[in-house]
């Protein structure tokens, strides 16, 4: 039988080489495939370490092995604590990066939402009655109505907040069902994409038709970069879950779906900060009384940077010839 000096002697190597990889201000997922197998092999050999030196070792060295392997096993199975470097390292790399990476689903997503919306548009301004057979008359004549004066005087504080709090709730509402109902093999997202497409094309139309298709292109382009963006990304990643679980490539559709989990959450999550940004814009800036002129300036800044990011960001740098 084993003494504890040999134990620790046999054993100790092992120990300090799992306490060195789970100490690594590295979160452990963020290593290679080879050191998570290594860390998860060397948590196994501890646990027998543990039970035989419960039975033959001094407390001390039990609490110790205790102690490491609580860690080891939080650092492999636990979940990652929410940290400011990895959200701001999500937005600045991984969100760009993926959604380049899921290129045809953007495409895809954003063609079944701009090309509704643009049909939408022409129906309502050349066949007014169509319009009003998709959605209820007194809907379009309110809108009509709310874009009539402009936004020359712009509007109270208060209102602004309230406005943002409801456009918040509102935009959030549209892309989580292009992004949640794409789990029906993407059927859903491809039915909310069209539909939201078409309605916002109907309103712009209809609104547009009534003398006051200024008023409202004014109001939508500050926030539109970000808002429709985000919707459209949304879908996307509810396109990308329906794909996965149609194309399984031998995997079952729940393996295929956590396979395909870390894009699909780095898209939603990205499309969330976007809408929160539109809903920003769109409570305090749009209806301000600034010169339309600027407004569209401004449009125009943030097309061009939200187009840039999406390009150029998380890209590496440095990297060696």
């Amino acid at each position: 039988m084993r003494s504890q000096d040999e134990i620790v002697a046999a054993r100790h190597a092992d120990w300090r080489e799992l306490e060195s990889l789970v100490s690594r201000a590295e979160a452990l997922h963020h290593l290679d495939g080879p050191s998570i197998s290594r860390a998860a092999a060397l948590y196994r050999a501890l646990s027998g370490d543990l039970v035989l030196c419960r039975a033959r070792c001094t407390p001390d060295l039990v609490a110790y092995l205790d102690n490491l392997a609580g860690r080891a096993h939080s650092a492999l199975y636990g979940a990652e604590p929410f940290r400011i470097p990895a959200f701001w390292s999500l937005l600045t790399r991984d969100f760009p990066r993926t959604l380049r990476k899921n290129a045809s689903f953007f495409a895809l997503s954003s063609a079944l939402f701009l090309i509704p919306c643009a049909i939408g548009i022409i129906l309502a301004l050349f066949v007014p009655d169509a319009a009003s057979q998709i959605l209820p008359r007194s809907m379009l004549d309110g809108m009509a109505d709310m874009y009539s004066k402009g936004f020359d005087e712009g509007r109270s504080e208060g209102a602004d907040s309230a406005m943002a709090g409801f456009y918040v709730r509102n935009n959030v509402g549209i892309a989580f069902r292009c992004f949640a109902t794409g789990i029906f093999f993407g059927l859903g997202s491809v039915f909310y994409l069209i539909y939201n497409g078409l309605n916002i094309g109907m309103v712009t139309g209809w609104v547009t038709a009534a003398g006051f298709g200024r008023n409202i292109g004014t109001f939508m382009c500050g926030h539109g970069p970000f808002e429709l963006t985000a919707i459209v990304v949304a879908g996307a990643a509810g396109l990308r879950m329906g794909y996965s679980l149609v194309i399984t490539r031998g995997r079952t559709r729940l393996g295929s779906l956590r396979e395909s989990a870390p894009d699909i959450v780095r898209l939603v999550v990205g499309a969330a900060v976007m809408l929160l940004i539109a809903a920003g814009i769109e409570g305090f800036w749009s209806p301000s009384g600034a010169p339309p002129p600027v407004k569209w300036a401004v449009a125009a800044l943030f097309s061009l940077l939200v187009t840039a990011y999406f390009l150029f960001a998380g890209h590496e740098r440095g990297r060696a010839r």
